[in-house]
């Protein structure tokens, strides 16, 4: 059973980064919210530890930008937004995932 938990690991790392970008893309987001919001889908959910070296990468990358900002609810919060150039990435990003899913369902249900 060991191997569908690291095929399944896999997996969710991969689309990880698509799902965190396309939550930034509808509206600039800091972690720990971006971490709320993809509690909602179980098999997304993860943790700070998680995310912020993946918000790191993609800002390193310069597929993110962050600025801190007031908030009404405590101290200063890290908000992250894509750039032009993620906003590139997320389209071609979403575009390979649409091709890829529909490949994999078209060779479960064995059409094609």
């Amino acid at each position: 059973m060991q191997a569908g938990l690291d095929w399944t690991t896999q997996v969710r790392r991969g689309v990880l980064e698509l799902c965190v970008l396309g939550l930034i893309q509808q509206r600039p987001a800091y972690g720990y919210e971006l971490v709320s919001q993809l509690s909602g889908w179980e098999t997304l959910a993860i943790n700070e530890g998680t995310l912020y070296p993946l918000l790191r990468r993609l800002q390193k990358e310069g597929l993110v930008e962050a600025s801190w900002q007031e908030s009404d609810a405590g101290p200063m919060r890290k908000y992250y937004r894509l750039t032009p150039s993620g906003t590139q990435w997320l389209e071609r990003m979403q575009l390979e995932w649409r091709q890829l899913a529909a490949s994999v369902t078209e060779v479960l249900e064995g059409k094609g």
